[in-house]
Parts: structure tokens; C-alpha cells; sequence
């Protein structure tokens, strides 16, 4: 049953987090980003191990930090827009980020950098999670993650060859137009 979830727990058990729960999260959050930093790693993109594992960290330590107020327990209200807050201002300041590794090449029409955005995206998502221990959602997220950048990544090469050769046909493809002109 979904109410027998560790996250669905009252919010006296949920937020009032002994020391070894709290760097259980903390940890969980660093690994996790670490996994999908060495993904990044080794397809030789700008956001690597560290960087990703700092960004999980980050996100779930001020995801714990703003929870973590005995005197916020007994107001639900005030719990609720702190937690809104975090959300909203973690993954706002992680767009930044994001925006940093995003390369648009004016001569050439390309963009570059977007996938390493949105695994620097996703990664403050899972630290924030994790923070949350919101453990299930944490474990199907990482696996899709890593789907999306494993699996999906020959799947969307053959597509594009597959589909790409028709565009150029069509028009669609920017360096015919640039021919064309």
C-alpha cells in the first residue's frame, strides 16, 4: 500500500532526522551525482564526477539544512513554502548552471551542450530527492537517467540517420538551406 512508503510518513518521522539518516541522504545524493558524473566523464563532456556529485551534494544539503527545524513541524504551512522555496531557488540557481555548458555555434546553427545541462538539472533533482528521501522516487529517477544517457543515446544516432537523410530532402536541414541560400 502506498501509505506504508517511508516518504508518506508523518511529519514529525520525516523531518526530524537523527545524524545517521542525515548523512545516509548527504551520501546517497554525492554517490548518485558521482554515478552520473563518470557517465559524463567518460563520453568526454564538460560536467565530469565532481562536478555532479558537488551539485547533488549542494542541492541536498540546503534541501536538508531548510528542512531540519524542529519548529517548523507543528506548521504545515510554513513547511510547505520553505520546501517550495528550495525547490524553486535550487533548481532555478542549477539553471545557471546549466546555461553555463550550452555552447551555441552561430556559423555552423548548432547548439551543443544541452544533454550536460539537463544531467546537471537532473542531478540537483535527485540531491533534493534524496535530501527528501524520497527513496523510490530516487531509484526509478537514477535508472531513467541512466536510460536516457546509455540506452536512448545509439537508439537517437540511428534515428537521425534514419530520419536526417529525408530532411535534407525536404529543406529542413540547415546546412541545405545555407546551400540553397
Amino acid at each position: 500500500m502506498l501509505t506504508d512508503l517511508p516518504y508518506f510518513a508523518t511529519a514529525e518521522k520525516y523531518f526530524d532526522i537523527g545524524i545517521i539518516d542525515m548523512v545516509a541522504r548527504l551520501c546517497a545524493a554525492t554517490v548518485i551525482g558521482m554515478m552520473i558524473g563518470l557517465n559524463r566523464d567518460v563520453n568526454g563532456k564538460p560536467t565530469g564526477m565532481r562536478t555532479l556529485a558537488l551539485v547533488a551534494l549542494g542541492a541536498a544539503v540546503v534541501s536538508v539544512v531548510a528542512v531540519h527545524f524542529q519548529d517548523m513541524i507543528d506548521h504545515p504551512d510554513a513547511l510547505s513554502r520553505v520546501v517550495q522555496g528550495i525547490l524553486q531557488g535550487v533548481l532555478t540557481g542549477i539553471g545557471f548552471i546549466g546555461a553555463g555548458v550550452i555552447l551555441r555555434q552561430p556559423k555552423s546553427m548548432s547548439v551543443s551542450g544541452l544533454t550536460t545541462a539537463a544531467t546537471v538539472w537532473i542531478t540537483a533533482a535527485l540531491g533534493i530527492a534524496c535530501a527528501l528521501a524520497a527513496w523510490h522516487i530516487v531509484v526509478i529517477a537514477t535508472v531513467l537517467t541512466f536510460i536516457v544517457l546509455i540506452v536512448l543515446k545509439p537508439i537517437e544516432v540511428l534515428l537521425v540517420r534514419l530520419i536526417g537523410a529525408g530532411d535534407a530532402e525536404n529543406g529542413d536541414n540547415p546546412e541545405h538551406r545555407k546551400a540553397q541560400g
